[in-house]
């Protein structure tokens, strides 16, 4: 059986507003599901091939402060 997660994430939120787009992370993240984390991971892809280099930085900086938050 040939699966394309990448392409079956996408395939469900192509035509989600932004608010569905949120709900959906808000709920991934609430539930703690370990299940979620592959479509988190390519939400993240999304916003990442996105964002200009002042944006990455940014991203990386909050990365940087939660898993030091999450560590701690």
């Amino acid at each position: 059986m040939d699966l394309n997660l990448r392409k079956a994430i996408l395939a469900n939120v192509t035509d989600n507003s932004q608010d569905e787009l949120e709900a959906t992370i808000v709920d991934a993240i609430q539930s703690g599901e370990e299940k979620m984390l592959p479509g988190l991971g390519v939400l993240f892809e999304l916003i990442w091939k996105q964002a200009d280099q002042t944006k990455k930085k940014d991203l990386v900086q909050l990365l940087e402060t939660g898993v030091q938050h999450a560590g701690a």
